[in-house]
């Protein structure tokens, strides 16, 4: 059997090597249009922040090593131009211009996806796609001596860019196009972020994108959409990607309405005979919808299935895909799995939600840090996604929520998880358990909630903290009364309106509820407490 596969990096070399270890027989031709053929996308920001060091370092596989060890013939600076599927061929384009046709028996397209530029170009103006982009701004910024740089877009790349540039003693400015940076979090979360990046010195511009570029006799000045200039000499431009569809198209391939190249379970596109891995693929989200997400997890897995089917296997966990992810960015982590507030909202999905700021260890273990969690989960009970940021711990707190998710699980599996613990790893209820907790008591009506933007006039808000922790802020209008006093002050309390009481995370608030509710109030606990009100209030301050 002959097999042709278009790209290489995680979808196409791991393919091949998964075909090669089931198939010793097969011919097995990856054409890649680049000259690196394997390499650590995920890795390039860290490149230029000098953490790793050396081009040999970014490179996982070359093409030598390909052909030596699984008999691989990889055919770099040779790019598919067309695509025959009647006839089963492939034209491809050498370094040179000349041309020649290819035929095959399957094919695997793992063509990625190409960085949004929306027309901006020019001297000193960068993507950070692969390795050629990565040294040529490394080059460059040591070249020119640049010690201010723009950075387009506060996505994965952008804000890992931004960190790296500074660890170099470089100037940053980001912008972001949107209201937020990283839009896989929501509003209340990513400002913890956008405060991380401030406070190392980064310019942060929200709601702001780059209108043009112009090259200078100093740099370059940039033309910002708030009417403002940004004089520089570099520009990093990380505005999302698009995935490399025309060959496909041209192809008369089926293309989702989210804009992939639609796949079916066992990774044939719409014809059998050609399958389809990586970034470039349309996926099945948590929610049943098809959308992209151009991660390298679900690209090696994507391949793996591919490689199974190929050689008569019928692996079909390649096309669902949650949407795990992790950034660090300085000091602090950030992890994600499924779906978002913003995201269910647009979809008209009916959700509840609860906020936690548990501990990442025992707190009586030193070096505790405090987490800031969310969870959505359906009125039935399923997780339907989640969100973590802290200093410590993070990606394990959504690792186990996306293995629940993946299995279909609920709330009450949160709760029931059995995890590891020793006062240095975990504390005895782990934060995902917490989280499991609190949802299970909102579903069952235990522990009505409100949440910050649900705070209206009219409300009788009963904060049950200390007095001392008054001063870090209140809730306009709140009446103080200490959860421990908090039976001895009932007649402060009235019985003829809506009591939401609010602590500092959550926890007290449950506790006051429980009393108050079975003495006869209509009282309700604010999600996250003042911690959670604070943080929605930053970003929807009118609400």
């Amino acid at each position: 059997m002959k097999i042709v596969i278009i790209g290489g990096v995680a979808g196409g070399a791991g393919a091949a090597t998964r075909l090669r270890r089931l198939d010793e027989k097969a011919e097995i031709i990856m054409l890649e249009r680049g000259r690196h053929v394997s390499y650590a996308n995920c890795g390039l920001p860290y490149y230029i922040g000098g953490e790793i060091r050396g081009e040999e370092n970014l490179t996982v596989a070359s093409p030598q090593f390909l052909k030596k060890r699984f008999n691989i013939d990889v055919r770099v600076n040779s790019e598919a131009v067309d695509l025959d599927v009647k006839n089963r061929t492939v034209t491809v384009r050498k370094e040179n211009g000349e041309r020649y046709v290819l035929g095959y028996d399957k094919l695997v397209l793992a063509p990625g996806a190409k960085a949004n530029t929306f027309g901006l170009k020019g001297e000193g103006v960068f993507t950070l796609k692969d390795v050629t982009d990565t040294l040529g701004l490394d080059g460059y910024l040591i070249g020119n001596a640049v010690s201010d740089v723009l950075v387009a877009g506060g996505g994965f790349i952008g804000t890992e860019v931004a960190e790296n540039l500074v660890k170099r003693g470089i100037n940053v400015t980001l912008v972001e196009f949107g209201k937020q940076v990283m839009a896989p979090l929501d509003p209340e979360i990513a400002i913890l972020l956008e405060d991380e990046l401030k406070a190392n010195g980064v310019k942060v511009l929200t709601s702001t994108g780059v209108k043009s570029l112009k090259n200078t006799a100093e740099g370059i000045c940039a033309e910002l959409t708030d009417r403002s200039v940004a004089n520089v000499g570099a520009v990093v431009l990380s505005m999302g990607v698009k995935p490399e569809t025309e060959l496909a198209a041209k192809a008369g391939l089926t293309l989702s309405p989210a804009g992939g190249i639609r796949i079916n379970e066992f990774m044939q596109t719409s014809d059998p005979d050609v399958y389809a891995a990586g970034d470039a693929v349309a996926v099945v989200g948590s929610d049943g919808r098809e959308t992209q997400v151009p991660l390298a997890g679900p690209a090696n897995r994507q391949a793996r299935s591919t490689a199974t089917n190929i050689a008569g296997g019928a692996a079909s966990n390649g096309r669902r895909v949650l949407g795990a992810s992790v950034v660090k960015i300085f000091s602090l982590t950030a992890a994600s799995v499924g779906k978002n507030e913003k995201q269910l909202k647009a979809a008209g999905d009916s959700y509840l939600k609860a906020y936690a700021f548990p501990m990442s260890h025992a707190g009586y273990y030193p070096g505790a840090e405090q987490l800031t969690m969310k969870l959505l989960f359906a009125p039935d009970g399923r997780v339907l996604g989640a969100q973590c940021v802290g200093k410590e711990l993070v990606e394990k707190q959504i690792d186990v929520i996306s293995a629940v998710m993946k299995f279909g699980g609920t709330v009450k599996d949160l709760a029931e998880m059995e995890l590891c613990y020793a006062p240095p790893y975990n504390s005895a209820k782990s934060p995902v358990n917490m989280l499991g907790f609190i949802a299970e008591n909102i579903l069952s009506g235990l522990c009505p909630t409100v949440y910050p933007e649900d705070v209206k006039e009219g409300d009788f808000v009963l904060d049950v903290r200390n007095p001392s922790e008054l001063a870090a802020g209140k809730i306009p209008g709140s009446v103080n009364v200490p959860l421990d006093v908090l039976r001895d002050n009932l007649y402060r309390i009235p019985r003829n309106c809506r009591v939401i009481v609010s602590c500092a995370v959550g926890l007290r608030g449950y506790l006051g509820v429980r009393v108050l509710r079975q003495l006869g109030f209509d009282a309700n606990n604010l999600s996250g407490g003042y911690r959670a009100y604070s943080l929605v209030k930053r970003v929807s301050p009118t609400e």
